[in-house]
């Protein structure tokens, strides 16, 4: 067996490392870290950083989960503000994108539980219009922009 062989569980591992994003269900948003498995991940739980950085959680966890919560919700609205500015569209379809990036918020640490109670957050609060429709729930960003709110106050200036 040759050194550099494609089967080998090295090999393997480095590929699906190299991949990037690996199944969810193994990550630890706290620490940052993605596990590859149950194992990685119980082995991740027993370990002294993260024990610690579960004190601090401990601590404050309404803080830290508010913060998760504002961070995922911006970076959702930014990209809203930035592809689908004025088009009216599916909600998962947004989602699925803003998880494409390797860096994101994960929704399971914030105080949403589904996408379906954070685009209902986004109703009530009024940064979205939000419809619900046989097909899933589909959002429209409102620009509240201060440059945007000038513009259409200009339009609708009668002299």
């Amino acid at each position: 067996m040759g050194k550099n062989d494609f089967l080998t569980p090295k090999a393997i591992a480095n590929r699906i490392k190299a991949k990037g994003l690996q199944k969810l269900r193994w990550y630890c948003q706290m620490c940052q870290k993605q596990c590859r498995d149950e194992n990685g991940f119980k082995c991740h739980c027993m370990s002294e950083s993260h024990q610690r950085q579960m004190q601090i959680f401990g601590e404050n966890s309404n803080r830290i989960v508010d913060g998760y919560s504002e961070e995922f919700e911006q970076s959702f609205l930014d990209l809203m503000k930035r592809s689908h500015r004025f088009s009216r569209i599916a909600a998962t379809v947004v989602y699925n994108e803003y998880i494409n990036d390797r860096h994101h918020v994960h929704m399971n640490s914030t105080e949403w539980a589904m996408i379906t109670e954070f685009v209902k957050h986004l109703g009530r609060t009024g940064k979205c219009k939000v419809e619900e429709t046989p097909k899933g729930w589909f959002i429209t960003y409102i620009d509240r922009d201060s440059e945007t709110l000038f513009k259409e106050r200009l339009k609708n200036f009668v002299f």
